[in-house]
């Protein structure tokens, strides 16, 4: 009980930061880096259900998120449909495309699937930036609508555009708690723990990495859909798999396999990028030692390092109560 109040709480003051955070920031600038931050959160919530809690390695994520945001961009800007009507459509054809790739992918393991991913994700890249009569090509699209009022909120100030994104990303975040609390979550750590034990113990590999794949490409490509609206541009270069190091990156440095590590690394490493950014090209020079001495001293990242320090912690209580 005490461990689930405490874990209440922590939420709780998370929230309260994410809504009074547009009163204490300077400028308008401060809440469009936070929204980005927001939006490749989302995306890496999902990376991370793939990567972290079933094991599987998508270089092909952030093409699944170009999908998304490609889908609201022809269907608004070339066949008029409303923004909120394309953000559902972008899910579902997101999974559509998701689920022959899928199917396809998950019978390899290991890196073999990691590279076909990549190639993949390569493909799609190439079939964005050359089919130009869907795509627009390297030119890309442009004058993509936003969110549409609903009721009386309309989306056109940077302030309301935030709390757009953030609520979309606290959506996230409670769904994504519920699958990995849930028996489904359960099942996809067995199968990360070994695909032969989860097998033995009745578990259908297939269907269920194939779940989370799904599960996975849907937060990529709702994530992408609220990236055109945000943007309201888009290039090939949104399908690169540099994206997906990118998010990558947020999941080691915040704790792969945990719930707030990719929050935590998709909000800090941009914000550090930016407090860098009077050193123009030469900002990499400090931001890679960083990154190597988080990998070298934090291995499980710094949420996951905190968890395993606590349970290191209980163990031992609980091990000196038993001697007393």
């Amino acid at each position: 009980m005490v461990e689930r109040i405490r874990t209440l709480v922590g939420w709780g003051v998370l929230l309260l930061a994410g809504l009074l955070f547009p009163f204490f920031v300077g400028n308008d600038y401060h809440l469009t880096v936070m929204s980005t931050a927001y939006l490749f959160a989302i995306a890496t919530l999902g990376l991370n259900l793939i990567v972290g809690y079933t094991g599987q390695f998508n270089l092909a994520h952030a093409s699944f998120m170009a999908i998304g945001a490609y889908t609201v961009g022809i269907l608004t800007v070339d066949h008029g449909y409303s923004y909120w009507l394309s953000f559902f459509l972008a899910g579902v054809v997101t999974v559509a495309i998701g689920l022959p790739l899928g199917w396809v992918s998950l019978r390899l393991k290991g890196h073999y699937f990691s590279i076909f991913t990549m190639c993949v994700g390569y493909i799609i890249f190439l079939v964005i930036e050359k089919w130009e009569d869907l795509t627009h090509g390297p030119v890309g699209i442009i004058g993509i609508p936003g969110p549409e009022p609903i009721g009386a909120f309309d989306f056109e100030s940077p302030r309301s555009q935030y709390y757009l994104m953030f609520f979309f990303l606290v959506l996230s975040v409670w769904v994504m708690r519920r699958i990995v609390n849930s028996l489904l979550g359960r099942t996809f750590m067995a199968i990360r723990n070994g695909d032969d034990l989860a097998e033995a113990l009745g578990i259908n590999l297939m269907r269920n990495k194939l779940t989370a794949f799904l599960l996975s490409v849907l937060y990529a490509g709702w994530a992408g859909a609220l990236y055109a609206g945000y943007v309201r541009f888009l290039g090939p270069d949104l399908a690169g798999v540099h994206h997906t190091f990118d998010m990558t990156m947020y999941m080691l440095v915040g704790g792969l396999g945990t719930l707030i590590g990719p929050l935590l690394g998709s909000i800090s490493v941009p914000w550090l990028t930016q407090y860098l950014q009077f050193l123009q090209e030469y900002r990499f020079l400090i931001f890679g030692p960083i990154l190597i001495l988080l990998v070298i001293y934090l291995p499980h990242g710094v949420v996951g390092t905190w968890l395993g320090w606590r349970a290191r912690q209980a163990d031992a209580a609980r091990s000196n109560a038993t001697q007393e």
